[in-house]
């Protein structure tokens, strides 16, 4: 399933969800900038998949599609590497990457 900072989680009840990131807190690396965001970025793609099933908007489950192919393509070009697993890209780092990901005409 992936280590913290990658694994996202949702607890999904008959009326409400709750999307977070699994495997607990950093609170040795608070304030750093060394936290791995995927995770939350992918736990927001997991409720927006979740609120398009329950609205039939399907808008909301192109998002979704939209967050986890950026993040996909981020790690799968090589340039970002999490702190965790040895390389030297934070919370910043990883975030600018999957916004400029996200862009229309994006070449990570």
């Amino acid at each position: 399933v992936g280590g913290m900072g990658m694994a996202p989680s949702g607890d999904i009840g008959d009326k409400h969800g709750l999307f977070q990131p699994a495997h607990g807190t950093a609170p040795d690396i608070a304030g750093q900038g060394k936290a791995n965001p995927t995770a939350m970025l992918l736990s927001a793609a997991m409720m927006l998949d979740w609120l398009a099933d329950r609205t039939g908007d399907t808008r909301l489950a192109d998002g979704a599609a939209l967050i986890e192919r950026a993040v996909e393509q981020v790690f799968s070009h090589g340039s970002i590497r999490p702190i965790e697993f040895g390389g030297a890209d934070g919370t910043a780092q990883i975030t600018s990457a999957v916004i400029a990901a996200l862009q229309p005409s994006a070449a990570v």
